[in-house]
């Protein structure tokens, strides 16, 4: 998947009220091997990995890439962020060459229903906005996920479409920092 394109990485870190979106350290090794473990977050995610296996396999600082944020509450991870670019072979674009910054989340699951998705994700976007005006921004997911269904409307994506992917339908949205009016 290609970067992000002309952004400086990494950003300060994002404060928002009560959290900090910032890059990957080494202390969030065992929150990373938490998410990708967890049946409860994987479970419209492909499922959780073995344990054994994520220890073996995970770097002793994980997610230190271009388009990965750590979502801090009060000097802890408690979840992910992710831009990245949705790959020209998968369904659902919004533009005639593909490559939209698609965003992607995992949070534990101890911190769910705390409003913590929302704010990490708006502060992702607003930076997003400012980095790359203009540009749009896709988010997938399976439409039985209501928690990320609600999330989505609540971020302001708007349903382009539904498909059929990983044996399951897919729901397809759009985000603009450009609103129409009208």
């Amino acid at each position: 998947m290609a970067g992000l394109g002309p952004v400086a990485w990494p950003p300060a870190p994002i404060r928002t009220e009560r959290l900090v979106l910032r890059e990957s350290e080494a202390r969030d090794r065992a929150a990373f091997i938490e998410l990708f473990a967890s049946q409860e977050v994987r479970t419209y995610l492909g499922g959780p990995r073995p344990r054994d296996e994520l220890e073996r396999a995970v770097p002793e600082v994980p997610g230190r890439r271009t388009g990965v944020f750590v979502v801090d509450l009060d000097g802890a991870m408690i979840g992910a962020i992710t831009l990245d670019r949705r790959g020209a072979e998968r369904p659902g674009h919004v533009r005639p060459d593909a490559g939209e910054a698609e965003l992607g989340y995992m949070f534990l699951s101890e911190v769910w229903g705390c409003g913590y998705a929302a704010e990490a994700c708006a502060a992702a976007l607003d930076w997003f906005a400012d980095v790359l005006p203009g540009e749009p921004v896709v988010l997938c997911t399976q439409a039985a996920n209501d928690r990320s269904m609600r999330l989505a409307a609540k971020l302001g994506f708007a349903e382009v479409e539904r498909f059929e992917e990983y044996g399951a339908e897919q729901w397809f949205g759009v985000w603009s920092s450009i609103t129409p009016t009208g």
